[in-house]
């Protein structure tokens, strides 16, 4: 059960930027959690881990972008050379619309930067903070820092985690790799999440499960033939994404690895289930 001496001895500078956070989740916990299902105190760990390693347990609750020309080439290669990474060394708000530009429903020139990570779950891009600004009725839009206030911050990052990005089946079944990839798109930190990941389930007694919901995914798909076949482990990690990846792109569904509700059915449908 999380209580108010856990909360502060996992987060125990977890008011030093924002005043009255940790009360503020303390209040709304029972109710969030009961609202979208954390009906456990493995699930509670999971979605705290997460939160936990994102916003560096209440302290960074704003994506920090300050990064040097070899940060930026070590974090996107794929978008920085040498040149490139000289240029906008250390200057955050370039770096923001340089990475965060023209993608993720980002289109104004300052939208990666507006819309850059902030929260719990590190909400990143205006059409996140659009869609998560519509379930809750709050103007995420025009007003993103709502996600870093008391009142707003756990729900905020518990939709995001359970709403936008799928995760609650994989932290029923104790998979933080399934639920970082679908939170993350990668496994971006994933050795700090398992650490915190950990932590968190000492301090709630958690004793751990079978990640049944993953093993479901890795012997479906293996039914269909996929090549190669995939150990069935229990673990969402990468050869597993890859392997929903192909069976997506068969089937004309977007190709991101990630399991949602139009994946599930349409492997039910190939095994004859559907």
């Amino acid at each position: 059960m999380l209580t108010d001496d856990v909360m502060r001895q996992m987060w125990p500078h977890g008011d030093t930027v924002v005043p009255g956070l940790i009360a503020g989740i303390m209040g709304a916990a029972s109710g969030i959690f009961s609202k979208y299902g954390l009906s456990s105190d493995l699930i509670i760990s999971q979605a705290m881990a997460q939160f936990s390693l994102e916003c560096d347990a209440g302290t960074e609750l704003v994506e920090n972008l300050n990064y040097s020309a070899q940060g930026l080439m070590n974090t996107w290669p794929q978008r920085f050379d040498t040149e490139k990474a000289a240029a906008l060394a250390h200057k955050p708000q370039d770096i923001a619309n340089a990475v965060y530009g023209g993608r993720m429903g980002n289109i104004a020139p300052n939208d990666g930067w507006t819309y850059r990570g902030r929260g719990g779950s590190q909400i990143t891009g205006r059409d996140a903070y659009d869609k998560l600004g519509r379930l809750l009725g709050l103007d995420l839009l025009n007003n993103p820092d709502l996600v870093n206030d008391p009142k707003h911050f756990l729900e905020c990052a518990v939709t995001d985690f359970i709403v936008l990005c799928g995760c609650l089946p994989f932290a029923m079944n104790d998979d933080i790799e399934g639920v970082t990839y679908h939170l993350n798109g990668g496994y971006n930190g994933l050795a700090d999440r398992k650490t915190w990941l950990a932590r968190w389930e000492a301090a709630l007694n958690v004793g751990g499960a079978a990640a049944r919901g993953t093993l479901w995914v890795q012997q479906s798909l293996n039914k269909l033939g996929i090549e190669p076949a995939l150990a069935i482990d229990g673990s969402f990690g990468p050869l597993t994404v890859a392997a929903v990846k192909a069976f997506q792109q068969v089937h004309g569904i977007s190709a991101d690895g990630k399991i949602n509700p139009q994946t599930i059915a349409a492997i039910e449908q190939a095994l004859g289930n559907g």
